[in-house]
């Protein structure tokens, strides 16, 4: 199984970075911070650039460390909050199935991240270089609970911060829009 892991780590992890690169900087056909921070802003992810920026270095920098199979219960973590939120705010009305749009894929990620950590990131890790030995059920369970902790803090502060805007913007148009059909003679 130490080609399997090494495989794992370096195809979830190399897809990762490439997907937060794509938020970051626009490469690989991204739509960089704009389009990143335009998208987070039509989910209620606000400060929408902010989130577009933190999503982008969750994945570009969890995506690295599990290709070098380095702190592995962390970077899964961090990759699986980014997909637990895409879940909640894009995928979960869908259904399952990934043809409508449903969260399948993200959940198969969150699968495989969860079993590497139960597993173990190899013999070909960092991680093991290290001596670093955080693998087993509770390591998997720790990472599956801070990444939908790290998820529902980012919706609720999103949301919330949404709202301030919205009603911001409500009191800044009710204050330049006339008043119209009022007699004052």
């Amino acid at each position: 199984m130490k080609l399997g892991r090494f495989l794992l780590r370096v195809v979830i992890g190399g897809l990762f970075i490439g997907h937060g690169t794509q938020k970051l900087f626009g490469w690989f056909g991204g739509p960089g911070l704009e389009g990143a921070g335009q998208m987070m802003g039509s989910l209620r992810l606000h400060p929408p650039k902010e989130n577009a920026r933190l999503a982008g270095l969750a994945e570009a920098g969890g995506g690295t460390l599990l290709v070098l199979g380095l702190a592995t219960p962390l970077a899964a973590a961090s990759v699986m909050g980014v997909m637990i939120t895409a879940i909640r705010t894009v995928h979960a009305k869908n259904g399952p199935w990934n043809s409508s749009g449903g969260y399948e894929y993200n959940l198969v990620l969150i699968a495989a991240l969860l079993g590497l950590v139960d597993g173990g990131p190899g013999k070909w890790s960092m991680d093991r270089a290290l001596g670093i030995h955080d693998t087993g059920l509770l390591w998997a369970l720790l990472s599956l609970g801070t990444a939908a902790t790290a998820s529902a803090l980012t919706v609720s502060r999103g949301n919330r911060e949404a709202d301030k805007a919205e009603q911001a913007e409500r009191h800044e148009q009710a204050e330049v829009t006339p008043i119209v059909g009022t007699d004052e003679s």
